[in-house]
Order: structure tokens, then sequence, then C-alpha cells
């Protein structure tokens, strides 16, 4: 796929801010899957704000977040320095400058919901050089599908189907990317990696969080942190969009308070 530097413009704070949060029994399942014990390197690849770098970098000795966004790395380094968090170097790359622009060995390689914007199959044969014997690569995301969906704890869930009405009607029906369109996946993550070297993947799911809430303006930056929603699509009509979507958050809860179920958290997992 062709890079392109606007496919997250100004989307770096809110996908900080407003992407909800990853199963809290996610350092527990890495740990005892790959009996990690505090030693080797991580590469989080695709970090974007560094979401997933900052928070699994004390189990390694070091740390590497890379991503080809300048943005996303400078929200990265925020978020390490608000959080103390001294054992993580900073990479302006793409996944397929790899090995060059992050050499290893590394015990753990992980994509953050990442994986799907590179040269698969490509990326995931230079990662297999770069990981250590027993090491492992790892996609890490959401997964509802097929998942039980807990009760709502109170709050009315958020219209997701609305905002998206919303959204394409300021920017059309087909689910723009950059200055293009989204990509169309020509193999699903399981069968990349099972194209690889690595072999098929051990799929593992840590329970999400079902008690997630989020206030109008979390909504409205979880939608602005998605590459079909980012800011720079709107152009001059950012503001406009951003005061209808609040109308209708308020329309649906006079609370201002939703529930959001995005799923268990899934870590599709290959070992070297």
């Amino acid at each position: 796929m062709r890079y392109d530097p606007t496919f997250y413009g100004g989307a770096a704070v809110h996908y900080r801010y407003g992407r909800p949060p990853y199963s809290p029994g996610l350092e527990a399942l890495l740990v005892e899957e790959l009996g990690l014990d505090g030693c080797g390197r991580f590469l989080d690849v695709g970090c974007g704000p560094g979401i997933l770098t900052v928070r699994l970098a004390h189990l390694f000795e070091a740390s590497v977040g890379l991503d080809p966004d300048p943005a996303m790395i400078a929200e990265g380094r925020r978020a390490a320095e608000e959080q103390e968090v001294a054992s993580i170097s900073w990479v302006l790359a793409r996944a397929e400058e790899l090995p060059g622009a992050a050499p290893g060995p590394y015990r753990l390689v992980a994509f953050g919901q990442s994986f799907y914007w590179t040269d698969e199959i490509a990326v995931a044969e230079a990662v297999y050089d770069m990981v250590e014997p027993g090491g492992a690569l790892a996609l890490i995301g959401h997964r509802a599908e097929g998942r039980a969906q807990p009760p709502s704890p109170g709050p009315p869930r958020i219209p997701h189907d609305e905002i998206r009405e919303l959204v394409q009607s300021y920017l059309g029906s087909t689910r723009r990317a950059g200055q293009g369109v989204a990509p169309v996946q020509a193999l699903s993550l399981r069968d990349a990696l099972a194209s690889t070297r690595f072999g098929a993947p051990r799929v593992i799911f840590s329970p999400g969080i079902s008690n997630h809430l989020e206030d109008i303006e979390g909504v409205l930056s979880n939608y602005f942190s998605m590459s079909f929603a980012a800011p720079h699509l709107f152009g001059d009509r950012l503001e406009d969009f951003a005061e209808e979507a609040r109308e209708l958050l308020r329309e649906r809860s006079p609370e201002g308070v939703f529930w959001d179920w995005p799923g268990d958290t899934e870590v599709m997992l290959v070992r070297k």
C-alpha cells in the first residue's frame, strides 16, 4: 500500500484520548504466554500515540515505538514523559523500512490495529528475522463479533449507526482514507500470517472492559481518531460536523454519558 501522510491528519491527540482501552488483563496474558520477565526488547509497529508502547514498556528492558506520522510520534513522546517512562526510543518510519529503521533483536514485536495498513506478508517476513528465537509477533485489537456482549451498566450505548450516517452526509458514502479511499485487504490477518515463515497464528482473548463509559467529547474523539473520519477530511466544515454530532449525542443522552462495548481484546500470536 502506498503511504499517504494524511491518513490520520489531525487525529493524533484524538487517537490517544478517544480510542477505547484494551483489556486490563492484556499484560498478564502476554507475560503468561511469552514468559516475559523484564528482559529483552519490545517493538511496537505503527505505534500511533504510543498506547501499547507506553503501556507495555515496563515488561521489557527497552522498547521502540515506530510510526510514519510525526504527530503520532510527538504524542507518544508526550505520553511517555507524562507517565515517566524513559525506556522507549521513538522512530519515525514505515513498517516497510524494517529492519533497517529499527534493527532487532526483539522479544516481542506488536501491531496494535496497524498490521492491515502494511504490506503484510513482506513486513511479517522482515519481522521474522528480527525476532529472537522463542520470541513472538502479536497482532492486538478489539473483537466484538462473535463475542458475548455484556449488559449495559446503565447509560445508553453510543449511537454508532447514526454517527456514521452523519459522517457520510459530510464525506460521502465511500470510506475515505487520506487523499484516497480505505484499503481493501486481499487476505485476512490470519491468512496473511499463515503464509509466512511464522505459520498459522494462535488466537487468544482477554476480557474487555464491560463498563467502559465515554462522555460526548470522548465519543467525538473516538471518531476523529479514525482514518475515515480524521479531522482534515472535513476541511472548513469540521466544526459544523462536530456541533451536529454533539447535538445528536445530547438528544440520545441528556446526561452526556454513553456506554461502549468495543469487544474483548484479541491477540493473534505467532512464535519463532
